[in-house]
């Protein structure tokens, strides 16, 4: 017998709640919360809508809106099944990677609004103090985030935990 048919769908339905109620926790919305553990949850990496609705025992209408939620930041992407109208979502191969690549740009964009804004309260301000802090910690971040990430994959390319 195989892992997968070994697999007991109970403990795993169990799992996908536990980790999509860590993620809600976190910030993400209960939906896509559940979406995405039940993604990472699923032998394939990638089912259709009509699948995850069965799986999470829901309408393909909340499937579509979490989608679209996890697409957008770059969690997953839609794929179209050759030759059918199906759409199925697929986790991205370096998950984590993507998402986090991902919000460079935000976190740019957050430090330059920061930056902007402490021009506007007042330079010599406590809040001007605030948001050049905040500023130069998004830039920090971005910084260290960026030789991280080229830790881990020079660590994943010599096979590596």
């Amino acid at each position: 017998m195989n892992d997968q048919q070994s697999r007991d769908e109970e403990a795993v339905a169990a799992f996908v709640e536990r980790f999509a109620a860590d993620l809600i926790e976190a910030g993400m919305s209960r939906m896509p919360a559940r979406i995405f553990a039940c993604l990472m949850a699923s032998e394939e990496g990638a089912l259709s809508s009509a699948e995850l609705a069965r799986r999470l025992r829901i309408s393909p209408a909340a499937v579509s809106g979490g989608v679209r939620y996890l697409a957008n930041v770059h969690m997953v992407s839609r794929e179209r099944e050759p030759g059918s109208r199906r759409e199925s979502y697929r986790l991205h191969h370096d998950i984590w990677y993507t998402a986090l690549v991902k919000r460079d740009s935000v976190v740019q964009r957050w430090a330059a609004t920061m930056r902007a804004g402490a021009g506007v309260v007042g330079t010599d301000s406590r809040a001007a103090e605030r948001l050049n802090e905040s500023a130069a910690f998004m830039d920090y971040l971005m910084k260290e985030l960026d030789a991280l990430l080229d830790r881990w994959h020079a660590q994943r390319a010599t096979g590596g935990p």
